[in-house]
């Protein structure tokens, strides 16, 4: 299985943004914090604003929050939403795929593996992977850049 660089980026980012509910952050301070190119950044936050993990404002006051809570956002939503396809073999989905002969076993195999990757990227929501200073609302965290 191969984690798309589209994947990873989205998920970190959606991480930047569940650590900082009350505010919008920028494409520029994400980028920055994840050390994450920002053109990239770019076209994928459009991508997560698509499939609605994001919602996003104009403006001076603009930028960037979660769509839903972090409870409800888990990372097979996020591989879906930038890369589609969770697995697929020479670019085409494992649904239909049917060898003859000594192969016949081999797409029950691949289909399995695609199930499981699902199932475990299913059952981990943003909520469940950031720090516990950040989940219970530690008063005495620095602020985003590290200033005190």
């Amino acid at each position: 299985m191969h984690i798309s660089a589209k994947a990873d980026y989205a998920a970190r980012a959606l991480l930047e943004l569940a650590c900082e509910p009350s505010r919008p952050l920028t494409c520029e301070a994400i980028a920055s914090s994840q050390q994450i190119p920002f053109r990239f950044l770019k076209s994928v936050v459009g991508e997560l604003r698509k499939a609605g993990l994001v919602r996003s404002q104009r403006g001076c006051e603009g930028g960037y929050w979660l769509g839903r809570p972090a409870e409800e956002i888990t990372l097979l939503d996020v591989a879906r939403a930038v890369d589609g396809e969770l697995i697929s073999l020479r670019g085409e989905p494992l649904a239909g795929l049917d060898y003859p002969g000594a192969a016949m076993g081999l797409p029950g195999v691949w289909q399995r593996i695609e199930a499981e990757a699902a199932a475990v990227l299913g059952g981990a929501t943003l909520a469940s992977l950031l720090p516990a200073d950040v989940l219970s609302g530690a008063a005495g965290r620095l602020p985003r850049d590290g200033a005190a």
